[in-house]
């Protein structure tokens, strides 16, 4: 069963200690479409059908990016779709955002989900990697 748009938002709104849903719904917005263009196969349909209907289309729907980004130029990335976002607030808001992501799905998901990625995505999912 998927969470509902509501349920996700608020989850979202706590972690990132949000003064409302909006700017909650903002940063997962970008995180999720920016996220979506790094996953391809099972595994981002798989993350997509965990998330409500409106998350779910922009991790699903986004475009192949034109090169991975490490996890440093994700959070850069971020930073360029947020308005006054400074490295330590994008960071921040991603965090809030995949870790919301990260307890909605099995772990085995998680981690072939954090496979694809370059290094460092562990960290910003909320997973450290086991040394």
């Amino acid at each position: 069963m998927t969470i509902s748009w509501e349920d996700f938002l608020a989850r979202v709104v706590e972690r990132g200690e949000y003064q409302g849903e909006a700017e909650a719904d903002h940063a997962s917005r970008v995180v999720l479409a920016l996220l979506g263009e790094h996953l391809v196969g099972s595994e981002r349909a798989e993350l997509a059908a965990a998330l409500p209907l409106t998350y779910a289309s922009l991790l699903r729907d986004a475009g192949p990016a034109s090169e991975p980004l490490t996890a440093e130029r994700f959070v850069e990335a971020v930073v360029g779709w947020i308005d006054g976002a400074t490295p330590a607030t994008a960071q921040w808001d991603i965090g809030a955002v995949l870790s919301t992501v990260a307890d909605l799905v099995p772990g085995e998901l998680l981690d072939r989900v954090i496979e694809q990625l370059p290094d460092g995505y562990d960290l910003l999912f909320g997973h450290p990697a086991s040394a």
